[in-house]
Parts: structure tokens; C-alpha cells; sequence
């Protein structure tokens, strides 16, 4: 048989390395000589003559043209520096993506971040274990004790904001307890298992199996929502492990749990030496994957060969990984990457020789295990690549994967004007065209308004060129209300890989990147949507639109009349894994208001049209019409989509104060930043009241916020701060902006409030004092706010800081279009009457 194709396939293919650590700096305390052996203390000086060592230090000589011997290649590692041999390595490895679990604490090692310049992708998997360590050893504010209530809410509150950052959690239960894991730990175990750990004092170490198995439990919790796996250390590795207790069939209780059947699990390193069994668990298990790292290249030749046939006994090839299992040292990953192809060709070619696979199955079959099952697996967006490696991060979205019925994917967009659109196509020409080169769209769909399917004067924008539509993949979701049908976001590209300066998407991920680069900040986002549900009756022979009741705030009955629909809303919004805190009727007749949770604001923006896109098409099913539109009756209370912002820095909310030095209970950076906000609020207004009919809503002593100001708890204030339960008493956790309505494009919005709150980063800007009563009595003190859009309007266009943060050919387009509404509906009175069937 010729193995040309198959080993020219696995020589030339690009890897995705799903599980690794940091590489550390060159003079950090931890010895190279680790990086070949899993032994450590006296056993590492018997590491040289293991099979494994030899080989793989001839590997690195031979790579780098140094001498044969530790000695040699530790001389050469020097005098290059870590730069240089990491880029030999990688480059020699070929390796496109890699997962890191951060959670060993070698001594200098390297964040996430410095491994970026040598794979195209680098996401993180968060160890569960060291999450939970950390928060044991923070003092809570109020200088109390932890209890498993106050670290429970903490640990699951910590795991959420950073689920969509990250691609998976980890778990190394196999080291400290064991993985005969009990998924019901009772609470009265749960506490005292606590209790032992913090009277064991700082820094903390947990090895309480108790408490171990209800972290691991929580955890899992969490994974579920955010469609998360769960990565977990099995079979050999250093000392501190009790081999008898890593052998994956300990997990079977797990396994069997039918709350956590969804959970996708992924056993690490092989199993070795329990890899039959692994590999039978993969079998029967639908939610059991393997990954051999680690295993190769820590064994003999013979040893790493057996134990990936082991593996492909009874496992199907699309539920194993590789990785490097790399760690500490950039050899590592070279050696991984490269005994990894030796075995694999060698484990496969067999298999065509004893007629288990063709030769074109087992190219097949090389592609999946090397990338494609990882891929697929983790949700990686290699389409991201080096041009986006500021946000390569992808938001974890439930698909289902009985996907074969979908015959149409709807690829959504957002339009200057608010304007959800959308184009469809058959799933077919999806997945052969559209999945990589997009639609095409004309550059006048950017400068559409309200009131005309074609471009405004002034926005610089014609019938004239074409973009892509370029869908995120991430985002692609099964369309609850609809069967047979997925729906995805799209971006707008010139051409694949390369944006348009108007995407409204991008435009948020380019001034998000500038808060993080300058400040190592990100500004997480959570709303509220205010909506009238509309019921049709007909009068003199022609269809109207009014409220299905005339209840008032918070009424049980009210929303006793429309329970069924929140039902089903709430159940569609948990399948596309955005989290709903809470609903009520509000002031207005037929009016709710629903509270989505908070998420980095990227991700905020997205879940806003999604909720949308299912309260509109939900009520549409049951013959109701919902509409965000401000003002839907003049005579009658508005509606907002109320926005609140905090800021975070290595997942911790940084806008609370610390230390009680802050006389508003805010950072100083939290200070700053709002009071960017609030200088430049006039001007944000065009982006989050982008029409006439916002302004009506913006009046005095309508919770809507209409005087130049901010205040604590005062919701009569467009800015307020708030102090939710859970947080200590005088101290703040976020501000709302209620000058926010259901017309602004959310990514827009969003992107104008980020450069405002950057100017005052960088102006250290100061809030004035807090208004702590209706400002409508202070009225011959405060300003007011712009009372018409042409007032905001005209705010904009003396805002020099937005224009350069968001770009001056957006916001030319985006003024075009506001002096096209202001124009056409002072034209036409009752237009604003429509807007109930655009919004």
C-alpha cells in the first residue's frame, strides 16, 4: 500500500493544540529537566536514562544544532533567549490554536496574553479547582467569614462573567480526592468540608473530597448553562496523584447523573495506563471525548503507539483530540507536535494495513483528531485569525446536534438606524458558500433609515460597492420558535478577513480593545427591555393596535394574562444560553419590562438582539404585536432598554471601591469613567435615542432620565448608580444609563459609552456631586438633557473624542441618517405611528 497521501496529510495539516499551559521565563526556578519527566525531588535525577528522555532530547539537539547532552541544549536556550527558541518551536510545530489552562502557578510564568505571538488562536480553560482556591483566600469586604452561601454565590457569579471568555473548564479532582466524584454532596458534607479547608489556614489548598465534589457539581452547573466542557486529568502524572484513584471508570456516578447527561467531558492524557478503559466509556457514553496529550511524548515509542490504538479500539475517531500537553518550556510543545504526527501515521497506517480504514478514511480520520473534532468541539473561529487576536474569544452559543433537519439559516444584522435585518439561506449553500465567503450586501444597507429602504443624504453612502456579510459562527443557533430553521450574526467585511469601518460590531471590538490595551479593562453590559405587547382589534372596518390591558406596575394579573408567552421566552432565551434575572408588568398599559444578565458588552449587545428577535417572534405566534419603540402612545409612559455597566479586570468587578476610601462607593477608575460618561452624554444620545419619537419618552419625572446629571439610587437621574443585593451596604456595583431605547443599534451604543468612559479614563475625569432628589425641582440649576434629536445632534457634531474613537466615516454615515429622521418625521406627524412594525 502507498502512505504517501496519508503522511504527506499529517506532515503539511496545521494542529490545534486543545490542551496546554504557560510557558515560563527563562531564569523562573523550575528546572528544563522537567520538562521530560512527570517525576520531581529525587526521582527527576533518574529521569536521563528513561527511553523517553533520550529520544526527546535528541529531538531538541538535533532542532536546534546544539550539543548532544542537557548541558548543551540549556547553553543554547540561553544564549538565544525565550523569544527565539519559541518561535523555532512553534514554527517547527506547526501549531494554529492553542488551549491553555492557566491554573499551575509556575514561578515566572507567562500569561495567556505573551503566547499570542506564536499561534493564530489562544483561548484559556479555567481550572476549577484554583478558582475556587482563590476566592478562599480573598477577605470578604465586610471582613466576615466565608460561608458556603457567600462562596457558593461568589465561585457561580465568577464562573458567569467569564463564561463567554473562555473555552472550557478544567478539572484536577484526580490529583486532590480522587474521581469517583459524588455530583450529590449533602450540604451539612459541603460545609464542613469548608469548614476544614479555611481552618487550615492561607494560602488555601483544597483536598477536602467533600468540598472538592461540590465545586466540581457547581461547576458543572455553569458548564450546562454556558455549554461549556469539562476537561478532566485522568491516568498518570506527578506524585501528589493516587494512581488507583485516577482510572476514569470512577467517573460512571457522574456519568449517570441525568441532570449533567448534556455535560460534555473530555478525559485527559490518554488515561494512561486505564486507556481501554477510557476508550470503552467514550463508546457508550455520548458525552465522553478523549485527548492522548501528555501521553505522547512522555512514553517509549511502543508506549505512546499502544496506547492511541488502546484508545481507537471501541472510542470513534470524532470524539478524540490531540494536545501537546505543553507546559513550562516552548520543547514541549515541539515534542508533542511532532511524536504526535509519528504516532498517529504509524497507529493509522496500521489500520489500513489490517483493513479497518482506506487510506482516504484515514486522511479523514488524521484531519479530525489533529483539528477538525477540536474545532467543533471548543468552537473555535479560526476564520479570527491574526487580524482579530485582540478578541479571539467566541461566544459559546447551544447548537443542536441533531442539525441534519435545518433546511435555512437566517443571517442577521443590525442597520444604522436600529433595524433588525436579515437575509436567508439554504443551509446547503451555507455550509458550501456562505460559512467562509458570506452574501454579498450593497454599502446603501448602512445608510438606511427609519422611514426608507435607501440611503440617506449625507452618510457618504450609495447603491455604489459591496460588502460580505460574514456570519459569526459563534453565534449560529438553532431558532427556538422555528423548526427547520438556525440563525447567525453577521459581520460586515470588505472582503473575508478584512472589515468595513461601518460594522457596528467591529466598531464596538475596536473601541473595547482600546479600554483594554490602555487600562486592561472590559466593560461588562447587562439590560433591561421595556416592550408593550399589542393586541389587534378592528374599528370601523380597519386593523388597530392596542395594549392587551391596563394594568399598572408590577401587576399579578397582568402578568397572570401573558404567563404562557414569558414561559416560552424564558425557555428560548436558555437555549441560546442567555440568562434572564427577572420580569414584571411595567407602568405603561400592556407593558413589561425583562432584565437580561450581565456579560462582557461584546457579548451583551449580541444576547440584546437575540432577545428581540424571540419576544417579537414569540408574540407574533400567538397573534400579539411586541414593540420596543420609546413612545408608542404619546399619552402613556415609554419604553427604554435601560443599559448597566461595570468594569473588570482579571474577572473582578473593579468598579466597587476597595477600602473605603471612596465617598461615592465607587474606584477611582469607576469614577473616571462615569464621569466620561456623563460629560459626553448629550452626544451619546445620538446612538441610544437615534430617533424624534426617543425624545418624547425623555421627559421629567417619567423614570427616563431627562437633566444633565447622576445620582445614587436616583431614578429620576440618566446616570445611576446601584447597589443590587449581595453587594455591602454603601458600596456600588454598577451605574444604569436609562437614556437607552429599543431603536439604538445595541453595538453603536455601546461603542459610545466605551469612548466616553476612555476619555475620562484618560482625562481622570471627576463626577460632580450626586443629585439626591428629583431633579425637576432643581430645573433653574441642572441642564437639561437634549430635548430633540437635532439637540443631540448637535451635541455630536462638536464631540471630537467620539469621532475619533469610533471612527469619522461611521459617524458621518450615522449623521446622515439622524438628520433623515429629524427631516421626515417633522414632515409627517403620525408617522411615528409605524414604528411599531420596525421595532
Amino acid at each position: 500500500m502507498d502512505f504517501t497521501e496519508l503522511r504527506e496529510a499529517i506532515e503539511e495539516m496545521e494542529l490545534v493544540d486543545a490542551h496546554a499551559h504557560n510557558i515560563v521565563a527563562l531564569d523562573s526556578t523550575f528546572p528544563f529537566i522537567s520538562g521530560f519527566s512527570e517525576a520531581n525531588g529525587d526521582a527527576l535525577t533518574f529521569a536521563p536514562h528513561s527511553l523517553s528522555f533520550k529520544r526527546n532530547l535528541r529531538h531538541i539537539a538535533e532542532l536546534y544544532g546544539s550539543q548532544l547532552s542537557l548541558s548543551g541544549v540549556e547553553e543554547y536556550r540561553k544564549l538565544s533567549g525565550l523569544q527565539s527558541i519559541s518561535s523555532t518551536c512553534f514554527e517547527a510545530a506547526r501549531i494554529s490554536t492553542i488551549l491553555i489552562d492557566d491554573g499551575i502557578e509556575f514561578d515566572k510564568k507567562h500569561d495567556i496574553e505573551w503566547h499570542k505571538s506564536f499561534a493564530q488562536v489562544v483561548g484559556r480553560i479555567l481550572r476549577i479547582e484554583r478558582l475556587a482556591e482563590k476566592i478562599l483566600d480573598e477577605e470578604l469586604p465586610d471582613g466576615s467569614t466565608w460561608t458556603l452561601d457567600t462562596f457558593t454565590e461568589t465561585y457561580q457569579g465568577k464562573l458567569k462573567s467569564v463564561a463567554n471568555q473562555i473555552y472550557g473548564l478544567k478539572s484536577i479532582a484526580a490529583y486532590r480526592s480522587g474521581l469517583e466524584i459524588n455530583t450529590n454532596v449533602t450540604r451539612k458534607d459541603a460545609e464542613e468540608g469548608l469548614s476544614k479547608i479555611l481552618s487550615a489556614g492561607r494560602p488555601t489548598r483544597i483536598t477536602n473530597k467533600s468540598f472538592i465534589d461540590y465545586v466540581f457539581t457547581r461547576s458543572l452547573e455553569v458548564a450546562l448553562c454556558f455549554d461549556l466542557p469539562m476537561q478532566i486529568h485522568t491516568g498518570f502524572g506527578d506524585k501528589d496523584l493516587d494512581m488507583r484513584l485516577s482510572n476514569p471508570l470512577h467517573l460512571r456516578t457522574l456519568l449517570e447523573d441525568k441532570r449533567f447527561s448534556k455535560c460534555r467531558i473530555v478525559l485527559l492524557h490518554a488515561s494512561y495506563p486505564f486507556s481501554k478503559e477510557a476508550s470503552y466509556l467514550a463508546s457508550v457514553y455520548p458525552q465522553v471525548y478523549l485527548d492522548f496529550g501528555l501521553a505522547v511524548p512522555k512514553l517509549s515509542v511502543h508506549g505512546m503507539i499502544s496506547s492511541v490504538k488502546e484508545l481507537l479500539e471501541l472510542a470513534p475517531i470524532k470524539k478524540v483530540m490531540f494536545s501537546t500537553d505543553g507546559y513550562a518550556f516552548p520543547e514541549t510543545f515541539y515534542l508533542g507536535a511532532k511524536k504526535a504526527r509519528e504516532v498517529v501515521f504509524s497507529v493509522l497506517r496500521d489500520a489500513c494495513i489490517d483493513g479497518d480504514l482506506s487510506i482516504s478514511e484515514a486522511v479523514e480520520a488524521a484531519k479530525d483528531i489533529f483539528a477538525n473534532n477540536a474545532i467543533q468541539f471548543y468552537k473555535i473561529n479560526l476564520s479570527l485569525g491574526s487580524k482579530n487576536t485582540s478578541t479571539p474569544y467566541t461566544v459559546k452559543m447551544k447548537t443542536s446536534a441533531l442539525d441534519n433537519d435545518v433546511s435555512l439559516v437566517r443571517i442577521i444584522w443590525v442597520d444604522g438606524s436600529g433595524q433588525h435585518r436579515c437575509r436567508v439561506v439554504p443551509r446547503k449553500r451555507f455550509d458550501n458558500v456562505v460559512r467562509k465567503n458570506g452574501v454579498g450586501l450593497t454599502f446603501a444597507c448602512m445608510g438606511m433609515t427609519s422611514s426608507a429602504d435607501g440611503p440617506a443624504d449625507e452618510t457618504n453612502l450609495t447603491g455604489v460597492g459591496e460588502i460580505r456579510l460574514i456570519p459569526d459562527l459563534s453565534t449560529k443557533c438553532r431558532i427556538p420558535w422555528k423548526e427547520q430553521e438556525e440563525m447567525v450574526l453577521a459581520d460586515m467585511n470588505l472582503k473575508p478577513g478584512e472589515s468595513w469601518e461601518y460594522c457596528p460590531r467591529e466598531a464596538l471590538r475596536r473601541v473595547s480593545k482600546i479600554l483594554k490595551d490602555e487600562f486592561n479593562l472590559e466593560m461588562n453590559a447587562g439590560f433591561e427591555n421595556e416592550f408593550f405587547l399589542l393586541k389587534s382589534v378592528l374599528r370601523v372596518g380597519k386593523e388597530e393596535w392596542v395594549p392587551i390591558d391596563s394594568t399598572n406596575y408590577c401587576s399579578t394579573s397582568a402578568f397572570d394574562a401573558v404567563s404562557p408567552l414569558f414561559h416560552e421566552v424564558v425557555a428560548a432565551l436558555e437555549s441560546l444560553n442567555i440568562p434572564v434575572e427577572q420580569l414584571h408588568a411595567e407602568a405603561g398599559k400592556g407593558q413589561f419590562e425583562m432584565a437580561l444578565g450581565h456579560t462582557a458588552c461584546t457579548y451583551a449587545a449580541d444576547n440584546l438582539i437575540f432577545t428581540r428577535e424571540v419576544i417579537r417572534a414569540v408574540a407574533r405566534k400567538r397573534g400579539l404585536l411586541a414593540t420596543f419603540m420609546p413612545k408608542y402612545d404619546l399619552d402613556d409612559i415609554g419604553s427604554g432598554s435601560h443599559v448597566h455597566l461595570s468594569l473588570y479586570q482579571k474577572g473582578k468587578n473593579v468598579f466597587i471601591a476597595t477600602g473605603g476610601t471612596s465617598r461615592y462607593g465607587m474606584s477611582t477608575v469607576g469614577q473616571e469613567f462615569m464621569a466620561g460618561v456623563l460629560h459626553h452624554l448629550p452626544a451619546i444620545l445620538a446612538f441610544t435615542a437615534p430617533l424624534p419619537n426617543s425624545y418624547d419618552r425623555l421627559v421629567p419625572n417619567t423614570w427616563s432620565g431627562a437633566y444633565h446629571c447622576w445620582g445614587k439610587e436616583n431614578r429620576e437621574a440618566p446616570l445611576r448608580t446601584a447597589c443590587p443585593p449581595g453587594i455591602p451596604d454603601g458600596l456600588v456595583s454598577n451605574f444604569e444609563i436609562k437614556s437607552f431605547d429599543g431603536c439604538a443599534n445595541p453595538h453603536l451604543g455601546l461603542a459610545a459609552i466605551l469612548a466616553a468612559g476612555i476619555d475620562g479614563l484618560r482625562r481622570h475625569l471627576s463626577l460632580p456631586e450626586p443629585i439626591d432628589t428629583n431633579p425637576d425641582t432643581l430645573s433653574d440649576k441642572l441642564h437639561r438633557l437634549p430635548k430633540s434629536l437635532s439637540e443631540s445632534l448637535e451635541a455630536l457634531q462638536k464631540d471630537s473624542v467620539l469621532k475619533d474613537l469610533i471612527g469619522e466615516k461611521l459617524l458621518v454615515a450615522i449623521k446622515g441618517i439622524r438628520k433623515a429622521e429629524i427631516d421626515y418625521y417633522s414632515k409627517h406627524k403620525d408617522a411615528y405611528k409605524q414604528l411599531i412594525y420596525k421595532y
